[in-house]
């Protein structure tokens, strides 16, 4: 628990048996649930998520690879029966390690001050972040940030940084079932919550870069692309009558199978 809310914080892994138990481990003592959404992997990766023996840990098991939006939106969905407090915070951290534990305070805070309905990690925020990160991805993260920004009416400077915290009561108003499930699902997510009128804040983050393996390739930016101008058209047709989408809720031993 951080500042009166509890915490969940979702791990989706696919293929991430050599590096899941280091995420985990890493969790601090105040968290008080990890939900492990392993979307099919073939490596092993639930048991090696399970053999950490960590009580908070629970798994659950996508039977098909679905993707990382759909792997987080089945972990929200866990997080929801786990965690009933409208400010309780479920926070998203790879399973690739690429997201310090140092930096969950800061993640988190903004979600129990009632700051925040949903907390973006900025890479290009902290100090030397973007030095750290491959040219490649620092490029493009900088075009789709400022693209998805147009797109959905918000600022934000690092649309593409999967570190996230949610409010449990803005997760329950958003549509999982309609969200992007592959890459490019942070700007879907963005567009959802801003036309909600949800509060997004973002907060510097160390870009972590080691022995992960990049799953990113060139096709996605094209999918991404895609999304951004999705996003946009979201919002031009919506006009001013935002307030109209549906804002119904859709959320929801130690491994569970999921189709």
């Amino acid at each position: 628990m951080w500042a009166g809310s509890r915490v969940v914080v979702v791990v989706p892994a696919w293929d991430e048996a050599p590096r899941i138990a280091r995420v985990l481990r890493g969790m601090p003592a105040w968290v008080d649930h990890v939900v492990v959404v392993d979307d099919a992997s073939r490596d092993g990766t639930a048991q090696a998520a399970l053999a950490v023996e960590d009580a908070r840990v629970v798994v659950e098991r996508h039977h098909r690879n679905r993707g990382v939006g759909a792997a987080i939106a089945t972990g929200y969905r866990r997080a929801a029966s786990l965690a009933s407090g409208a400010r309780d915070a479920f926070v998203v951290m790879a399973g690739d390690a690429q997201m310090d534990p140092r930096d969950l305070p800061d993640v988190v805070a903004p979600i129990a001050r009632g700051e925040a309905d949903y907390v973006k990690g900025d890479r290009f925020g902290w100090g030397g972040g973007s030095a750290a990160m491959p040219a490649a991805r620092r490029l493009g993260g900088r075009l789709f940030s400022w693209a998805t920004a147009r797109a959905i009416g918000v600022a934000v400077s690092d649309s593409q940084c999967g570190y996230t915290a949610i409010a449990r009561e803005a997760c329950a108003r958003l549509d999982l079932a309609a969200l992007w499930p592959r890459y490019g699902y942070p700007n879907d997510l963005l567009s959802q919550l801003a036309l909600r009128r949800l509060r997004i804040v973002e907060v510097p983050v160390r870009a972590v870069y080691a022995d992960e393996v990049s799953r990113l390739k060139a096709r996605h930016t094209a999918v991404i692309a895609a999304l951004v101008a999705r996003a946009w058209a979201r919002r031009v047709r919506l006009g001013l009558s935002q307030g109209s989408v549906d804002d119904g809720a859709d959320v929801g031993q130690r491994v569970v199978e999921v189709e």
